[in-house]
């Protein structure tokens, strides 16, 4: 597996992790992870150098970047809005999930 287990980091609410995985392999592992946790995915937006997924769980605006470092490492940030509150606990969640959904995915490299 291309990706160490418990390293991510969280500042501020926004929860930040980097896979040694090709971006659409953490797309990938992101709706995955959403599914399980009943999140429903709103909008899918491409940004410079990857992706902008936007969601919505109760009444918390979600929003996670996937960023192309290289073409086998992507950096992911998540955040979780309740208004003008970060709930960093739902990100942070969010990444484990995706690390988890990463681990059964068939041929990451």
């Amino acid at each position: 597996m291309g990706s160490a287990a418990g390293m991510q980091h969280t500042l501020g609410g926004y929860t930040y992790r980097t896979f040694s995985t090709p971006l659409p392999r953490v797309r990938s592992a992101v709706t995955t992870a959403l599914g399980r946790m009943a999140i429903k995915i709103d909008a899918r937006e491409k940004t410079e150098n990857g992706e902008r997924i936007k969601a919505r769980a109760a009444d918390r605006e979600i929003e996670i970047e996937l960023e192309s470092l290289t073409p086998r490492t992507t950096r992911m940030r998540s955040t979780a809005r309740n208004g003008l509150f970060m709930d960093a606990a739902t990100a942070t969640e969010i990444v484990l999930q995706t690390e988890k959904a990463l681990g059964g995915l068939k041929g990451e490299t």
